[in-house]
């Protein structure tokens, strides 16, 4: 079984950049696609960005494409998620999921595995 730990998360002002880290530890992690969600209080867990075994194609939600980045490294076990130019519309709790797949997948209810999530407040 994977866990996972997020981290990197906190209080950033409109424009700027945080950088989210989620490692991976247990039994393995080979062969899991990564994603990156995020929820907002009194709404739905959304999809932000998620990233194949292989690291093939990322992809991004509509509302982050252009300003997040994700990438992975294996060896480290690690997830990353570059955020640029931030927007209040980016607060939320950030969460780190892992599927037991090697194919990315933008449902949340793909993902078998989550962390416990890291705060993200972007304020003007």
């Amino acid at each position: 079984q994977v866990q996972l730990v997020e981290s990197g998360g906190g209080p950033v002002q409109v424009g700027g950049s945080l950088k989210l880290s989620c490692v991976a530890s247990g039994r393995t992690f080979s062969g899991y696609a990564m994603g990156w969600f995020r929820q907002a209080p009194g709404q739905e867990r959304e999809f932000v960005a998620a990233i194949s075994w292989n690291s093939g194609r990322p992809y991004y939600a509509e509302s982050v494409r252009g300003r997040f980045t994700i990438s992975r490294d294996n060896a480290k076990r690690t997830v990353d998620l570059q955020m640029n130019s931030l927007k209040p519309e980016d607060t939320a709790v950030y969460y780190c999921g892992a599927r037991s797949s090697p194919a990315i997948m933008a449902m949340w209810e793909g993902y078998d595995i989550w962390g416990q999530g890291t705060q993200v407040t972007v304020s003007s």
